[in-house]
């Protein structure tokens, strides 16, 4: 029996890659305009989330509808599943498989879709567990970029917001060693800032990474902004989180600064902190970038459940670090 394709991490992931599977999710585009594929026809995906999700779960289970398959959801698992009995993630999950193909899981507790995968038989997709990981947000993020700029290598990026807590900024940080020539500002307030043991692997993997509290300086320069949510579910203390909040707001006047050829990101929900007039500036691109994960979503269920040949990915091994591979131009 073949080994099952988990997507657990983003260290998984090397150039080549990336950039194939980029290259798919533009033929998914096509696919989608022309109506419904059958590609996946056969096949079931079981979302299971356990914390709330709007464009993850539901692009999942547009992607994997629109490639032909089936989807069946447990949408407020925490509260409406077995796990409300006591039951562990991984008896879920061994349940769960029994029933589809793939199994979807968003959960609070980090390491999470881990164990799940560890248990069964079919591939696990992390949808996000705790103040850990979201691969996939990761590579809709970057695909944004590739779509919006043309390119991932040589740019100056700022991850803008909450650094501490926030997975999807510290999935894309981890994500961009997979590029060349790449500057990454790291803004954010004192009491949300990235953790030092990331941000010396993100030098360690050839970034160059600066710390700065002055968005406003930065802003002609950049590239991207990456704008991110100060979350209070992730915050233990409450101080902490109002010191936080609202310290870096994108809005008009900060735009009339920004690069005129730069794009603002945010991998949404948003509350405060992007101000609503912002939103029909032609390089607001958050709105585009949760559209262009439905077609990357569709690019990684048809690599990981298709019959066509598909591009390499290194297999989830614990403590194995995928190397940095490829020559593809970006």
């Amino acid at each position: 029996m073949p080994i099952p394709r988990h997507i657990l991490e983003v260290r998984q992931f090397d150039r080549s890659f990336v950039l194939e599977l980029f290259e798919r999710a533009e033929s998914m585009r096509s696919t989608a305009r022309s109506g419904f594929s059958s590609r996946l026809h056969g096949k079931l995906m079981a979302t299971l989330f356990f914390e709330p999700s709007t464009r993850t779960r539901l692009s999942f289970e547009a992607a994997m509808t629109r490639l032909g398959g089936g989807v069946i959801s447990a949408e407020y698992a925490s509260a409406t599943s077995s796990a409300v009995k006591g039951e562990t993630i991984e008896d879920t999950a061994r349940i769960v498989a029994g029933y589809a193909d793939l199994l979807v899981i968003r959960h609070p507790q980090s390491g999470a879709a881990a164990r799940a995968a560890a248990v069964v038989d079919v591939p696990v997709i992390n949808a996000g567990d705790g103040g850990n990981e979201h691969p996939t947000q990761a590579l809709l993020d970057l695909y944004t970029i590739w779509k919006e700029l043309g390119r991932i290598d040589g740019l100056r990026i700022a991850l803008v917001g909450d650094l501490r807590y926030g997975r999807a900024a510290r999935s894309l940080a981890r994500l961009l060693a997979q590029t060349r020539d790449t500057e990454v500002f790291l803004v954010s307030p004192p009491t949300a800032r990235m953790s030092d043991e990331l941000r010396l692997a993100l030098v360690a993997a050839g970034l160059r990474v600066t710390e700065s509290d002055d968005l406003e300086t930065l802003a002609p320069s950049l590239d991207v902004v990456y704008q991110t949510r100060i979350q209070r579910e992730r915050f233990s203390d409450v101080a902490e989180y109002e010191a936080a909040r609202g310290r870096y707001v994108i809005d008009p006047a900060f735009m009339s600064r920004f690069n005129p050829r730069g794009v603002l990101l945010h991998p949404l929900p948003r509350v405060d902190e992007i101000h609503p007039a912002v939103d029909s500036d032609p390089r607001a691109a958050y709105f585009r970038q949760a559209r262009h994960g439905l077609y990357l979503r569709m690019a990684l269920l048809d690599w990981i459940l298709g019959e066509q040949s598909t591009p390499v990915i290194n297999a989830y091994s614990p403590g194995v670090v995928a190397p940095v591979g490829g020559d593809s131009a970006s």
